[in-house]
């Protein structure tokens, strides 16, 4: 990891113990990240929707409002990447984080290199898809891809994608025309494994279709390859 990167990046920690707080506060700091730390669920969304951060580590188990309402909330306005931390090791409690739209699940006990190596892996997705975005944005006739607002725009209209409509179309934007299966997309955009009558990613499509017509973009469109899956590809000429 490039360490002017680290020095940039700004982490929220949002942990009610005080001995595990501490420890992230000061040994990451140590490290080179600016950490903010708070102790309480609601304090934490607060925090999060008033400042800019690259990274936030959550707890489940917090006072005033639980992670995974903290979670919820968050998402409804910012697509930071959130790695959520806990000792509850059921599956379901990970399903339900993935859910709700975190980036990474860390069970406690777990030691500061591997956090350390998390944290960094969700940096460079993250710089790698914007240096992406950087160059395709200039390019004439193609969607500018807000990662911020999570949303498309084409020309001065926005498509108004949910968060899991922009993963979807970011994804297969990325692909670079490459078919992209559904038991890839699932884990990808629904933080969920495919089931064969699930049909929830079928209308994340028919939902992008509708909403890339109606701001007049016509350049591409998502199609379905049957028996394969989904590409962003050019529209066909009817």
């Amino acid at each position: 990891m490039n360490p002017v990167a680290i020095s940039e990046s700004n982490i929220l920690a949002i942990e009610d113990d005080p001995v595990l707080g501490a420890y992230l506060h000061e040994e990451l700091q140590r490290d080179g990240f600016k950490v903010t730390w708070c102790k309480n669920g609601r304090d934490g969304l607060d925090i999060a929707r008033q400042a800019h951060f690259d990274v936030v580590l959550m707890d489940i188990l917090l006072p005033g409002l639980n992670g995974l309402e903290v979670l919820a909330r968050l998402r409804e306005s910012s697509s930071t990447p959130v790695i959520m931390m806990s000792a509850l090791g059921a599956e379901a409690d990970r399903i339900s984080g993935f859910q709700r739209g975190a980036d990474d699940y860390l069970p406690k006990p777990f030691s500061l290199a591997e956090l350390k190596v998390r944290i960094e892996a969700i940096l460079r997705r993250v710089a790698l898809e914007r240096r992406h975005q950087q160059v395709s944005g200039v390019q004439a006739g193609e969607l500018q891809f807000d990662e911020q607002a999570c949303d498309v725009c084409w020309g001065e209209q926005w498509a108004g994608l949910t968060l899991s409509e922009y993963r979807l179309l970011d994804i297969l934007h990325r692909s670079d025309e490459e078919v992209l299966s559904k038991p890839f997309l699932y884990p990808q955009v629904l933080q969920r494994g495919y089931a064969r009558h699930d049909r929830s990613l079928d209308m994340h499509v028919s939902q992008i279709r509708r909403k890339l017509k109606a701001i007049g973009y016509q350049e591409r469109e998502v199609r379905t390859v049957w028996g394969k899956g989904y590409v962003l590809s050019a529209a066909e000429v009817s």
